[in-house]
């Protein structure tokens, strides 16, 4: 099933979900990530009904048995049971949107369940390894050791989003309060507390950031608002250009330091957020605080670290109590 809107006739839905799209990117802020990622479903799910209801089909028209239809569609494909939850994220956003917008009478998608997901707590590596990975950033893991241990000191010491961490721009560091304005989703705004560890390694970054850029050549810029730039300064001699380093990029920094490091194949930046968020409860912080410092805007969502102490706790007692064995 095509998920280009271009490759048959436009109905009314189709006219309908490029108009959400556009009320996500503009009024919401969506991130990029996000807008691909419902643009992908939502075109889908047009394709489907097209199919299924021959002829210039409205959400007027839909009810909830085709939307259970569509999410058969997609485990018949061999979808993850996480996939087509997402699938039904963004069906449901969207006749939220039109119900309140008066398209339709009700959110029909609000009537199928939502698939039952196995609870995967994530694995957090130890105060004491991650303190290792962090102090331990050299030349034979880092391409820009500079660099590459102030986005662990950031990531880990304040527990922010690897795009928050790649948004960044030197007017958001404000060291007189020792804090750094985050932009995270859907345009909100928190202050962060800038801890020493993260505050140093981002001062010595800086020094060699201002440099490299000094030693451009004439006819390339010479600043950037971005802090995190990519090794080469790739973009400055373009008109615009920030050299601004990527997610992705930053996803293979932590990496490539965290595998030499003794870490397993499975870090990545969001592993050292839950890291943060955990290891915050294991040292007695209270949970509300969590959720302001992480930026999280469900309580229900930073409680996922509790959980993941609680089976750390059980861990540890089935090992070593007497009674547990």
């Amino acid at each position: 099933m095509t998920a280009d809107l271009q490759d048959r006739p436009r109905n009314p839905l189709d006219l309908l979900i490029e108009e959400f799209l556009r009320m996500l990117r503009a009024e919401r802020g969506a991130s990029a990530h996000t807008m691909r990622a419902y643009a992908r479903e939502l075109r889908d799910f047009a394709d489907f009904v097209a199919a299924r209801i021959p002829g210039s089909a409205g959400p007027a028209s839909l009810d909830h048995t085709d939307i259970r239809a569509y999410m058969a569609t997609l485990y018949d494909r061999g979808l993850a049971k996480a996939s087509a939850a997402r699938a039904l994220a963004a069906i449901r956003s969207l006749f939220r949107w039109l119900a309140r917008t008066g398209h339709v009478q009700q959110n029909v998608a609000a009537l199928v369940a939502t698939p039952r997901l196995p609870k995967h707590l994530p694995r957090v590596p130890s105060i004491e390894q991650l303190n290792y990975v962090v102090d331990h950033v050299e030349e034979d893991a880092a391409s820009w050791p500079a660099r590459d241990r102030a986005i662990l000191e950031l990531l880990y010491g304040c527990g922010i989003r690897n795009a928050e961490l790649t948004g960044l721009n030197l007017e958001d560091i404000h060291w007189s309060n020792e804090a750094i304005l985050v932009r995270g989703k859907g345009r909100k705004q928190r202050y962060v507390p800038l801890g020493d560890a993260a505050a140093l390694a981002l001062r010595d970054y800086l020094v060699e950031r201002e440099a490299r850029l000094a030693a451009l050549p004439q006819t390339a810029r010479r600043d950037t608002p971005a802090v995190f730039l990519n090794l080469h300064l790739r973009g400055m001699s373009r008109p615009g250009g920030q050299a601004r380093l990527t997610t992705r990029s930053v996803g293979r920094i932590v990496k490539r330091i965290a595998l030499l490091r003794g870490l397993p194949a499975d870090v990545h930046p969001h592993t050292l957020r839950h890291a943060c968020g955990t290891h915050l409860l294991e040292e007695g912080a209270d949970l509300r605080a969590i959720q302001e410092l992480l930026g999280h805007e469900r309580l229900s969502t930073t409680q996922r670290y509790t959980q993941l102490t609680t089976a750390q706790l059980t861990q540890v007692y089935d090992r070593t109590h007497p009674r547990a064995k």
